[in-house]
């Protein structure tokens, strides 16, 4: 047999960057966020040529944040790239939030080529051991031809059990380095998570507790969200009749108009119910670690979760289901259903929450409806909400802002809010409002993405507005809205601060929670080719919106002043746990 050509052999190989782009193709991956450089290049260019989505970011952290949402958003990890060293640790952020929203994330880092190790190679750093910190799985895969083997479980295990970030490592030799195609072993796409269920006595139990409650109250967590059990928990509350609410990230898989939700009786709710159903929700700082004085301290909790690490966690269960979230509430919906079981609408537990709720909407509303100038944080959403279209994707974050929109702000639809999360890192929000636009500009291209963010939180990743709307970038259609008090948790208005700057130096006087008065971060939109809107009062705010919103392919930002002290509506108990335990 004739040998064959040199052409036929070189056809018959294959780079480091075409193992890892394709090997992340087989995977079934869509999205990969980024910022290249040496070593890793190549690696979004192959990418691009196997059909996924690149998108240059302006920060690791942000790309990172990105990633971790797309795997949210989707069920399938978004992939972030970053290059060694320094990049690598910027991304640590992202995996680390990842871990602690249990989202699905693919880290991939270029690092030092192998035979430089040890020896102070460029920007060399012990990349596998820092991320075993932030991740389920960290590992360089040790030949070009074990590439796809480490793909896929890098991807199996960001999905499969309690979801999270991983990491994979590649050496800088190995980008550019050919292998005979031949020799590499192709992983086909691992499956779906498989489904787990919690066993039969368990699940009977639970229903027997809740079937003898006389205040009961269930909890929607994200986890309910991620795993898509929507449809199983909403006839869990109608059939049941259950009093419900929902933490930040699980709001929308009931909608919180549905005449069940005591959202705006939270801390009633919390503070009386005698027996609590969670459903793939924490007993974290979100939920006040469940002890007193928030809830009773003979409190009878349900725990669903797919972690069995997470059963019993600050207190211990009275059953403790452990499966998938929307299996489970579908073996609940069976007991009860033969039990023909019914939570009465009459109820004193039912009254008594209905007054709280009418109570503080009461006081909500006539924050809202305040004519004074400069706004309070009431009055800007009160008027965003009457603007915002229904199933809208909201990106919330900033203190005051994430925490009172989250009251004002109602979702409908489940994965439609995204804000600081269990972690409660701020930064998120224009890494998180990019992915969901990505996502839904090929999935659900009618809706709009929202990104509500305090002046503060802007600031983290504001150079990613130039990601977003760069006619010859992604020109992604992001409403940007920038509620903006001059400072964190609260600021000086210009009158006060020239008063103050007589004080001399200003490292001297500054107050440690004020930035610039009246920042016009509306021009840093226009600079890129977007639109940019300075409102003061809330004729101009909806007249801004209104326009952002027909127009529909151009993003925008609207910086809406608010007075520097405006404050939330007294609390029954403070947000942070820590100064009332």
């Amino acid at each position: 047999m004739a040998p064959q050509s040199a052409e036929r052999q070189e056809a018959e190989c294959v780079s480091g960057a075409q193992l890892v782009a394709e090997a992340l193709k087989l995977q079934n991956i869509e999205y990969m966020f980024g910022i290249v450089g040496v070593p890793v290049t190549e690696i979004a260019i192959e990418a691009q040529a196997n059909g996924i989505k690149y998108v240059g970011m302006r920060n690791e952290q942000a790309a990172s944040y990105a990633a971790s949402a797309v795997g949210y958003l989707t069920g399938r990890p978004g992939v972030c790239l970053v290059v060694s060293g320094p990049g690598l640790v910027h991304a640590l952020a992202g995996m680390a939030n990842a871990n602690m929203n249990c989202w699905p994330l693919i880290v991939i880092g270029g690092s030092s080529d192998r035979n430089q190790e040890t020896m102070g190679a460029f920007q060399e750093f012990p990349q596998v051991e820092a991320c075993r910190l932030y991740s389920k799985f960290s590992a360089r895969p040790s030949s070009l031809e074990a590439i796809p083997a480490v793909v896929e479980k890098a991807v199996r295990n960001s999905i499969y059990g309690r979801p999270g970030a991983c990491y994979i490592d590649i050496p800088g030799d190995f980008v550019n380095m050919q292998v005979n195609k031949s020799s590499v072993k192709y992983v086909d796409c691992c499956p779906a998570p498989p489904v787990s269920m919690a066993e039969e006595l368990a699940v009977s139990k639970a229903a027997s507790f809740i079937a003898h409650s006389k205040k009961p109250l269930l909890i929607i967590g994200k986890g309910a969200a991620y795993s898509r059990a929507e449809n199983s928990i909403r006839k869990l509350v109608d059939q049941c009749g259950l009093p419900f609410l929902s933490t930040p990230m699980g709001k929308g898989v009931v909608p919180d108009n549905h005449p069940y939700c005591v959202a705006a009786a939270r801390s009633r709710a919390l503070q009386h119910a005698d027996v609590i159903i969670l459903l793939g929700a924490r007993l974290n700082w979100i939920l006040h670690f469940g002890l007193p004085p928030r809830f009773q301290p003979d409190v009878k909790i349900i725990q669903v979760d797919i972690c069995a690490e997470e059963l019993g966690n600050n207190v211990r269960p009275v059953a403790a289901l452990l499966g998938d979230i929307k299996a489970v509430t579908e073996q609940l919906l069976d007991h009860l259903g033969k039990k023909l079981w019914k939570y009465p609408s009459n109820t004193e537990w039912w009254k008594e929450l209905q007054a709280k709720i009418k109570s503080n909407e009461e006081t909500s509303k006539a924050l809202s409806l305040q004519k004074h100038l400069p706004m309070n944080y009431y009055m800007v959403f009160h008027h965003v909400r009457e603007v915002l279209p229904k199933d809208c994707v909201l990106v919330s974050e900033g203190a005051n802002t994430m925490d009172i929109g989250r009251t004002m702000l109602p979702n409908y639809h489940p994965r439609h809010r995204l804000d600081a999360g269990t972690f409660g890192t701020m930064g998120v929000g224009l890494g998180f409002a990019i992915a969901a636009a990505m996502v839904t500009k090929d999935y659900s291209p009618h809706q709009q993405v929202v990104c509500i963010e305090g002046d503060s939180a802007f600031g983290f990743s504001g150079m990613e507005v130039e990601t977003i709307c760069s006619y010859y970038r992604y020109n992604l259609p992001i409403i940007i809205i920038i509620v903006n008090n001059n400072g964190i948790y609260s600021g000086l208005d210009a009158d006060n601060w020239k008063e103050m700057s007589k004080l001399g130096e200003p490292s001297s006087w500054v107050p440690p929670v004020s930035l610039l008065p009246n920042a016009h971060y509306e021009k840093v939109m226009s600079s890129f080719g977007g639109k940019g809107y300075f409102v003061q009062t809330p004729e101009e705010l909806q007249a801004a919106l209104r326009a952002s919103l027909e127009e529909k392919h151009v993003p925008s930002l609207i910086n809406v002043m608010i007075d520097p002290q405006s404050d939330r509506k007294k609390q029954d108990f403070h947000w942070l746990t820590r100064s009332n335990l």
